[in-house]
C-alpha cells in the first residue's frame, strides 16, 4: 500500500515538474524564453521544448502569422498637382525578427499597429506627392503600391516587422474638387464627341463628292454613247436619204420643198414676205407641171 502511495506521489511530482519544465511551440507562433525577466532565447521550431521551472524561466508567445492593418479611415494626401485625394489602404505584415519586435513594442500588437500606421502615412505622402491624379489612380497605381511597400519595409526593418503587401483600396477626390473634375471630364467627352462628328462630316463629304464625281462620269459616258448611237443613226438615215434621192432627183426636190413648207408654216402666226413668183412656191402653184 505504501509503495502504491509513494508511486502515485512520485508520478504527481514528475507530472508537475514536466508541466513546469516543458512547453510546446506550434507552427503559428514564436516562443520567447525569459530568465528572470531577461530574454534568453527565441524558439521558432514547432514541437516540445524544455526550460527551467518558474520563476527561473517563463515563456511568452508571439503570433507568427500574417497580420492585417486595415485603416479605419481614408488619409488625405496631396498630389503633385496640389489636388487632395482621399486614399484608403491596408497592409499585410508579420513579425520578421521576434527579438527586435519585443524590444520595440514589448509584444504589444496594438503598439506595433499604431507605429505602422504612422509610418504608412509618411511613405504614402512621399509616393503620392510626386505623382499626378491620373498616375495615382490609373497609369502608375501598381508602381506606387510597390514603391510604398518598399519604403515602408525600409522603415519597419529596425523594429522587427516585415511587410508582405500594401494595397490602395480606394482613391477618391475630396468633395470640393469632385465637381471640377466631373466638369473637366464632361468637357473632354464633348471634345471627343465633336472631333468624332467632324470626322464623320468629313467622311460624308468625301463620300458625297465621290458619288457626285461617279454620277458625272456615268452621265458623261451615257451622253457620249447616246451621241455615238445618234450619230450612227443620223449617218445611216442620211445614207438612206441619199440613196433614195439619188434614184429620183425630182422626188428629192419635192420632198425638200415639203420639209421647207412644214418648217416655214409651223405656227399660225408665222409670216413670210416673199414674191408669189418665187421659186419657193413652184410646187404649190402648179404641182402637176412638175411631173
Amino acid at each position: 500500500m505504501k509503495r502504491s502511495v509513494s508511486l502515485l506521489i512520485a508520478l504527481f511530482v514528475l507530472g508537475a515538474a514536466a508541466r513546469m519544465c516543458l512547453y510546446t511551440v506550434n507552427e503559428r507562433e514564436y516562443a520567447m524564453v525569459f530568465a528572470l525577466g531577461e530574454l534568453k532565447e527565441v524558439v521558432n521550431e514547432p514541437g516540445i521544448h524544455v526550460k527551467l521551472p518558474p520563476p527561473l524561466q517563463n515563456v511568452v508567445y508571439l503570433d507568427k502569422r500574417i497580420l492585417t492593418l486595415d485603416a479605419t479611415g481614408a488619409d488625405l494626401v496631396q498630389t503633385s498637382e496640389k489636388k487632395n485625394l482621399l486614399i484608403d489602404t491596408f497592409v499585410k505584415w508579420r513579425i520578421g525578427d521576434p527579438r527586435l519586435y519585443w524590444v520595440s513594442f514589448q509584444g504589444s500588437e496594438r503598439a506595433a499597429a499604431d507605429r505602422l500606421s504612422a509610418l504608412l502615412r509618411d511613405v504614402l505622402n512621399i509616393s503620392v506627392n510626386k505623382r499626378t491624379v491620373n498616375q495615382i489612380t490609373s497609369s502608375e497605381r501598381e508602381k506606387a503600391m510597390v514603391e510604398i511597400s518598399s519604403l515602408l519595409q525600409d522603415r519597419v526593418r529596425d523594429v522587427g516587422m516585415e511587410i508582405v503587401d500594401v494595397r490602395l483600396k480606394r482613391v477618391d477626390f475630396t468633395p470640393e474638387i469632385s465637381e471640377s473634375v466631373y466638369r473637366r471630364m464632361e468637357a473632354e467627352r464633348k471634345r471627343v464627341a465633336s472631333e468624332e462628328r467632324s470626322k464623320g462630316a468629313a467622311q460624308a463629304e468625301r463620300i458625297r463628292a465621290n458619288a457626285d464625281r461617279r454620277s458625272e462620269v456615268i452621265l458623261a459616258e451615257a451622253y457620249r454613247d447616246a451621241q455615238q448611237v445618234k450619230g450612227s443613226g443620223d449617218a445611216e438615215a442620211a445614207k438612206i436619204y441619199a440613196d433614195a434621192f439619188g434614184r429620183d432627183p425630182e422626188f428629192a426636190r419635192f420632198y425638200r420643198s415639203l420639209e421647207a413648207y412644214r418648217s416655214s408654216f409651223a405656227e399660225k402666226n408665222d409670216v413670210m414676205v416673199v414674191s408669189p413668183d418665187a421659186e419657193f412656191f413652184d410646187f404649190m402653184k402648179a404641182p402637176a407641171a412638175k411631173k
